[in-house]
């Protein structure tokens, strides 16, 4: 008993330090995994080979192989090319770039990472604002929404994906079965409302579009010749994820395998390609990984679990929905990641109890997605796109945010509550 309190402090402490901002998340994490150790091995619950074994490498190995891409696409400047093109197809009509710039930000936030993708993304639609002479507000809430919203539909659009399917077995054609049609139709909801919430800042008529079709995408595009080999890569490795059950390969093994080829191919500096590589994300996962894996040695989760075994017993969809929006609030307000990671033995302790728990890994990989989407600090891509927006005359602050993004979580929420209810015997399977 006693040792579950030491334990359980010692990682509410750390979710203190990460979400008060007293310590960078990496740094706390690092905090926690020692503390968790050193406590471990005082009271006899927790000890180094333990640790080692709690680290889910899986995981790791595949955020690492698509972080290797993501760090070779990063420079070539294929981002940028698109957005420009993008916003000529668009012919300077604020709804159409609207839509075109969301769905761009979208696609590949389904297989590279958000963050990334609204960094590179976001600084060439300020420069297309200004150029039309558009407030780029709508278009930066909308990405980072869009972005948050559709990386739930894929095995490696999202971290707490990645983490749901390597607890629960998921593979990357589950998501698309699973996950993808209920996002699509969330995605479309989200679309709409923003394009009525902002309807007053895309009536505004564009200034000079003689301008931005005289944009040359070109010169943006810095490097054609290794985007096009990273892409090809990335292309061939998304294939090998439909493929991963027939082949009887791991999403690891894909993602490690597709950055090798990518690397031999291209042949970049190794230092500048690895100084790109997001290391704090890693480490802060395993740390997490060690913390959780603390906890589950005391056996409080087991308790925990036992504790809301009735409930899920005693009404499943009911269960399923409050987790739903439980995850979805808290997100709101926490970093999803470890939020993910607290429930997820939950998740396993009820399986184990004999709770059929497929439909509540999916409301948990929705609550967490959705949820980021309520507040400017509920993910990583809407602090950036804020404080992308303080180089603009429209700085976006908590209180637009709260007037735009909160009700897009709330229809998103409401519609995948819908969708979820509707589905739960296919989800449930």
């Amino acid at each position: 008993m006693v040792d579950g309190i030491i334990a359980l402090l010692i990682f509410i402490l750390t979710l203190y330090l990460i979400f008060s901002k007293k310590l960078h998340r990496t740094i706390a994490g690092l905090f926690g995994a020692a503390a968790m150790l050193i406590f471990g091995k005082v009271f006899g619950f927790f000890n180094e080979s333990d640790a080692i074994n709690t680290i889910d490498y899986s995981t790791l190995g595949l955020l690492l192989g698509m972080m290797i891409l993501v760090a070779l696409l990063e420079p070539t400047g294929v981002f940028e090319f698109i957005a420009i093109k993008a916003a000529q197809v668009s012919k300077g009509k604020p709804g159409k770039l609207l839509v075109l710039l969301g769905l761009i930000t979208t696609l590949f936030s389904m297989f590279l990472d958000n963050v990334t993708t609204v960094i590179l993304i976001a600084p060439v639609t300020i420069l297309i604002c200004e150029l039309l002479g558009f407030n780029p507000t709508p278009f930066l809430i909308a990405e980072a929404l869009l972005s948050d919203t559709g990386g739930i539909a894929t095995l490696i659009g999202d971290p707490p994906n990645v983490l749901i399917a390597a607890a629960a077995g998921l593979t990357f054609n589950d998501f698309l079965t699973h996950s993808l049609p209920i996002v699509i139709v969330a995605w479309i909801v989200a679309l709409l409302l923003l394009k009525f919430l902002f309807r007053k800042e895309l009536s505004t008529t564009p200034t000079n579009i003689e301008g931005l079709m005289e944009l040359n995408p070109k010169e943006v595009l810095k490097d054609g010749k290794t985007a096009t080999k990273v892409l090809i890569v990335l292309g061939m490795a998304i294939i090998f994820f439909f493929l991963e059950e027939l082949l009887y390969i791991s999403p690891a093994f894909i993602a490690l395998a597709a950055a090798t080829v990518a690397l031999i191919w291209i042949r970049p500096d190794p230092r500048e390609t690895l100084s790109r590589i997001e290391w704090s994300v890693l480490v802060f996962f395993a740390a997490l990984f060690i913390m959780v894996g603390g906890l589950e040695k005391t056996g409080l989760l087991e308790s925990m679990a036992h504790s809301v075994a009735g409930l899920a017993q005693l009404h499943p969809l009911l269960f399923g929905v409050l987790l739903l929006w439980l995850v979805a609030v808290l997100s709101a307000f926490l970093d999803n990641i470890p939020i993910t990671v607290a429930f997820i033995p939950v998740i396993q302790s009820l399986m184990a109890a004999g709770v059929n728990v497929n439909a509540y890994w999916w409301a948990l990989a929705f609550g967490a997605g959705l949820g980021g989407n309520g507040t400017i600090i509920g993910s990583t891509a809407n602090i950036v796109v804020a404080s992308l927006s303080e180089r603009t005359r429209n700085p976006i602050t908590v209180k637009l945010w709260n007037k735009r993004g909160l009700p897009v979580m709330l229809a998103t929420l409401i519609t995948t509550t819908i969708l979820f209810i509707i589905a739960y015997p296919f989800l449930s399977r």
